[in-house]
């Protein structure tokens, strides 16, 4: 008796908590429902989950096509679910959520499945894995974020029924496949496919699609552009699941071939980044879109850039630094290094940097006196000269006499140089150096003329290129075109040749100057077995080294020194940076032409110097700068300093003999309408190599 009142008892009990347990139940679906029918409400329309995520991408394209960076989160075209192809689905279900089409946003099974492995697992510190639907994982990459808690957990199952009572199977998945994360900084499946395999996603073969199915468990770990072995290993196993699960057949499986998928991680260079941290600013102004993904295509080689950074890697002196900027015919920069590690250093000294150019701004000089009215064949007199107080010298410490223009500037004669400048102008040759681009400040200081501005590297190098391009202004461009990802294009360059910098005779002038400066002046190091024209550049004190010239179409400058402005010992413009011109415009020109110039090389009265000389050695074996300074001494006001500023102002000294100027029939030989001869007023014709020469001026 006292057995059965005990059992009864129990049942009792039993059917009580039983009660209490569906009441609570009851209770608890209804707060749920409740909870979910308030998510539902809150939940944004599909038209405004389409919309594009805050940042845009923007993909740099090297000449040749190839990414060279990808910058900003990477959100692809979106895709409907027609578009999507039936792979990618049937791949992501398969491995993700197999019962997707069943569940209503939360899957018992599956989360039972991970209860239980968890359960195995206990102590080791381990969550519930891969109870996860898609829907779920939607909510999370949608509303929520990746920690964990017991809390985060219950906001993802409450968001994950709602989402399934709005939307449709065909718009949870075209949304999930639209906004998932994929790794590589790509976000959607046309982000990844473009990405990766560098094509829309409405290309995805099978394999294709199951590598990108197989990226969503691990996006960092199975990332191609991170471990491309990991990447088709982990597509494996998804076609393995995919057979299994009957999405496809056996043989589908077989003759997949996974080896034979092109993926295309990034192929960037540091040094690459020098380039692109000037050309993207330029967006701006071009465009006007904000927010769609952009493919950037630009101008830069890839062949050349590592051959710039050679150049310059090779030669540059120890404890200096290096830049290079190189430009083809219509401006397009091909390559640019700002310096010797962008990791280091991302400072552009190719585009940032302000330096004084030293003799190579005798571009300028000499522009304006051919304008002017001056040839190449003009006399002039190479001799002492003082102005306002400042005195330049000459390497060498010598003065010659008359010379012709040729001769003074192969050699680059400064004594010349600043009685050219008094005779155009000081302000004039300011004028010439803006007329040709140069934007920093300009003083039109006597001393000016030897290049005690400071000048960007990139600004240098297209005046250059100006004059290569017989007058014609020269821009420098990085940007080919710009167009969105569904193809439209938004820009595109187009070449402007309606600004003519000075006359074509003029520019032809200054090419057979800075010819006969590569092929027996101070430029010889920049021979690279074709016709090269250019000009060196040394400041005081041997801080900076420059070359500048052209060959083929192709314009190169090159800067080195420190960047602290310290002298470096036997750097001059003539030396490193001329070796570091020529091994780089070897490569530059390789496959280009041959072509040649208006005049042909014509040799100066002195045919060639002494390197010891060329280089400011004088015979008592003292070092000195383009300016006739010992290397180590302080630069005097009476001599020249970065201002050109004096001390003791004195009346300016005229040349010894005014020069005899241009007549018409050199400006019909330049512009190929006539036979060469020497104007009437020239004196007789220069002394043959044979001759014993004067004594020479450095530079």
């Amino acid at each position: 008796m006292a057995k059965a009142q005990a059992v009864s008892r129990v049942r009792l009990w039993f059917f009580r908590l039983l009660k209490i347990g569906i009441a609570l139940g009851i209770a608890g679906l209804i707060m749920l429902a409740i909870a979910v029918v308030i998510a539902m409400q809150s939940l944004p329309g599909f038209d405004a989950l389409k919309s594009s995520p805050n940042g845009q991408m923007i993909r740099v394209h090297a000449a040749d096509g190839t990414v060279i960076v990808s910058l900003g989160p990477s959100y692809g075209r979106w895709l409907s679910y027609d578009q999507i192809p039936e792979v990618m689905t049937r791949a992501l279900v398969s491995v993700e959520d197999k019962r997707f089409y069943m569940h209503p946003g939360v899957d018992p099974i599956g989360m039972g499945r991970g209860a239980w492995r968890a359960f195995e697992r206990r102590g080791q510190g381990r969550r519930i894995e891969g109870a996860s639907t898609i829907t779920q994982q939607l909510a999370r990459n949608i509303f929520l974020n990746n920690s964990y808690s017991a809390g985060r957990k219950l906001r993802e199952i409450v968001l994950a029924l709602a989402i399934e009572r709005k939307f449709s199977k065909r718009e949870i998945l075209e949304l999930y496949l639209n906004k998932v994360y994929f790794g590589g900084g790509a976000y959607g499946v046309d982000a990844a496919s473009r990405k990766f395999f560098n094509h829309p996603a409405t290309e995805l073969s099978l394999a294709e699609a199951a590598i990108i199915a197989g990226l969503v468990k691990a996006p960092s770990h199975y990332s191609p552009t991170a471990d491309a072995e990991a990447a088709t290993g982990r597509a494996g196993v998804v076609l393995d699941v995919m057979a299994a699960n009957g999405d496809i057949s056996q043989a589908e499986r077989a003759a997949v071939d996974l080896g034979s998928v092109e993926m295309v991680p990034e192929k960037a260079q540091d040094s690459v980044r020098y380039f692109t941290d000037w050309v993207l600013p330029q967006l701006d102004d071009l465009i006007d879109e904000q927010e769609q993904p952009l493919d950037v295509y630009t101008t830069i080689d890839l062949r050349l850039q590592r051959a710039a950074v050679a150049a310059i890697k090779g030669n540059v002196p120890g404890g200096a630094q290096g830049a290079l900027v190189s430009l083809d015919r219509d401006g397009a920069v091909r390559a640019l290094v700002g310096g010797l590690d962008y990791i280091s250093s991302n400072y552009n000294r190719a585009t940032t940097a302000e330096r004084q150019p030293g003799s190579a701004f005798k571009l300028f000089v000499y522009l304006a006196a051919l304008e002017s009215g001056y040839s190449p064949d003009t006399r002039v007199n190479d001799s002492p000269v003082t102005i306002n107080g400042w005195s330049p010298r000459n390497d060498n410490r010598k003065n010659v006499g008359e010379i012709d223009v040729r001769t003074a500037f192969a050699y680059s004669v400064n004594t010349v140089a600043a009685k050219l400048g008094m005779e155009v102008g000081f302000a004039s040759v300011a004028d010439m150096a803006r007329r040709f681009g140069i934007s920093t400040t300009i003083n039109t200081h006597p001393s000016m003329v030897l290049g005690t501005s400071e000048v960007h590297l990139i600004d240098m190098t297209q005046a250059f290129a100006s004059v290569a391009r017989k007058g014609v202004a020269v821009r420098p461009y990085g940007i080919l075109k710009v167009a969105t990802a569904d193809g439209e294009v938004l820009y595109e360059h187009k070449d402007d040749t309606s600004r003519v910098l000075v006359a074509p005779w003029v520019a032809a002038g200054m090419t057979d100057l800075m010819q006969t400066a590569v092929n027996t002046g101070t430029g010889r190091n920049a021979q690279i077995g074709r016709p090269v024209a250019g000009k060196t550049g040394t400041t005081s004190s041997n801080k900076d080294g420059w070359f500048i010239g052209f060959s083929s179409g192709i314009t190169t400058g090159v800067w080195m020194g420190r960047d602290d402005g310290r002298a470096v010992g036997g750097l001059a413009g003539g030396r490193a940076p001329a070796r570091a011109f020529a091994n780089y415009m070897k490569v530059a020109v390789a496959n280009r032409p041959v072509e040649t110039f208006e005049t042909e090389v014509t040799l100066p009265e002195w045919q060639l110097e002494p390197d010891e000389e060329a280089y400011g050695q004088p015979d008592n074996g003292m070092m000195v700068d383009e300016n006739g300074l010992p290397l180590d001494a302080p630069v005097s006001a009476s001599e020249t300093d970065s201002t050109g500023e004096t001390e003791s102002p004195a009346p300016p000294a005229a040349p010894a003999e005014a020069p005899q100027r241009i007549d018409q029939r050199w400006i019909d030989e330049v512009l190929g309408r006539g036979q060469r001869t020497p104007p009437a007023s020239q004196p007789s014709p220069r002394p043959s190599p044979s001759q014993a020469a004067p004594a020479r001026p450095q530079g």
